[in-house]
């Protein structure tokens, strides 16, 4: 299981210990409880003591990083706490989206005259989109939360790179390289001579004459314009399949085909099926958002101060399979450079899940599909000393939703708030039956 967190007197971090050394010292009274998330606990006489030095690691992924906290002990190294931290770059991504299409919306209407200022605007050098930059901005802020908890003296970050035109052509090499995959031709035709000048569902079934370019996975779906994303389709396919999912598609097709069998359908179960085969769903966008943000992850971890190393993936993925264990975000980190040659993970240890979820939303009021208000404009951000995010112990001595509930809350100006337990949402709960354990700071919590 993981260590917990001691703070000296005046704040100093010092070495973690067990929690069953911890629940002791919080019985007898000589240490308070500091932070719940990750377990902190500080004492209140001690100021200082010997610590020894502590590395942490962390495996840096698009949705997920690994973070891992390792001490020297008798077996080289030990893990002593773990966690995962999950990203939320898709969800300010489809924010943003979400935001573009009602501005764009709003200008298209009749009000007043806005000054353009589109052509007023350029991005710095290194810029990143911000979907990008959250899983960056994610890494920084618990580098500098481990630090302030524990007496950390050095930091190791994998600083992988994806070869991404390797891994969709094995057999690439020399100048191939600089050609790519469009030389000497254009998009369109480039499709078309791909798909043979078909529609790549139904092979020219429909008899539809017109031809259109067709993403695979739709843009509503999160598909890229990459150029194994992008078929050749008839209108008739094109319109039919709209913006579902490919296997969504292909189910509905299945069950209409039993009913009433058409050539059609038989032809498009089989294309499609076969395209399935062959396709790895959007198996580059985790790896080009790694890319991205590699580099700018690097400086601002260095950035902190402490001596920083930097491993490859190959040498982390070896020394995980030399010692046995399994692929884990954690397990990763622990093992990422030459001190992950020999670390020992106990059994019992277990991961905490951070997940990033933000800190409110700076919209004024929400809108309907037309992008006019729906509802008025948010009132204060507190009600009854408690904020959306806050974790809280709600205690309901009596009704129909009496118990003890642990969990993130969501206020309302009522006073019934609602409280997100790992497993459910408790809706209806009073805010006099409920207690502040951790203000808001971003993140969820929960364990493995």
């Amino acid at each position: 299981m993981n260590r917990v967190f001691v703070l000296g007197k005046n704040k100093k971090p010092l070495m973690p210990c067990h929690p069953a050394r911890a629940r002791k010292l919080l019985d007898k009274g000589k240490a308070a409880v500091f932070r719940r998330y990750p377990f902190t606990i500080i004492l209140k006489e001690r100021e200082g003591g010997v610590v020894q030095p502590l590395e942490l690691k962390f495996d840096v992924g698009s949705k997920t990083t690994g973070i891992a906290v390792v001490a020297d002990c008798d077996r080289g190294k030990k893990v002593v706490f773990a966690a995962e931290l999950q990203h939320r770059g898709q969800r300010i991504k489809d924010s943003l989206e979400s935001r573009r299409a009602t501005r764009r919306s709003r200008r298209s209407r009749k009000t007043r005259y806005r000054k353009a200022r589109f052509m007023n605007r350029t991005r710095p050098e290194g810029w990143l989109p911000p979907s990008l930059m959250s899983r960056v901005f994610n890494t920084e802020t618990w580098a500098k939360r481990f630090c302030l908890k524990a007496p950390i003296s050095d930091v190791a970050v994998e600083r992988v790179k994806f070869d991404m035109q390797l891994m969709e052509n094995p057999d690439i090499s020399g100048v191939e390289y600089q050609r790519g995959t469009l030389f000497g031709t254009e998009l369109r035709q480039y499709l078309l001579y791909r798909d043979g000048h078909k529609c790549s569902y139904c092979k020219g079934v429909s008899n539809d004459p017109i031809l259109n370019i067709e993403h695979f996975i739709s843009r509503a779906l999160g598909g890229s314009n990459r150029i194994g994303n992008l078929y050749i389709a008839c209108r008739t396919c094109n319109e039919e399949k709209g913006a579902i999912h490919p296997k969504q598609w292909l189910e509905s097709i299945s069950k209409k085909k039993n009913k009433n069998k058409n050539k059609l359908d038989t032809a498009r179960v089989r294309n499609v099926t076969n395209i399935l085969k062959g396709k790895k769903v959007n198996c580059f966008k985790d790896a080009a958002a790694v890319n991205a943000t590699r580099n700018e992850t690097a400086r601002r971890v260095q950035a902190i101060g402490l001596p920083t190393t930097f491993a490859t993936g190959g040498r982390t993925k070896f020394n995980r399979t030399q010692q046995g264990y399994k692929k884990e975000h954690w397990i990763d980190a622990a093992c990422v450079g030459e001190s992950g040659a020999s670390v020992y993970i106990a059994e019992s240890t277990k991961p905490l899940i951070i997940k990033a979820m933000g800190r409110g939303s700076r919209q004024m009021c929400r809108v309907d599909k037309h992008g006019f208000p729906r509802t008025k404009a948010k009132g204060s951000k507190q009600v009854q000393g408690f904020q959306t995010g806050d974790i809280v112990k709600a205690i309901v001595p009596a009704g129909k939703r009496q118990g003890t509930y642990t969990g993130r809350v969501a206020v309302r100006t009522t006073g019934s708030f609602n409280i997100k337990t790992e497993s459910d949402t408790i809706q209806g709960i009073s805010w006099r039956n409920c207690q502040k354990i951790q203000s808001v700071d971003g993140y969820g919590y929960s364990l493995l």
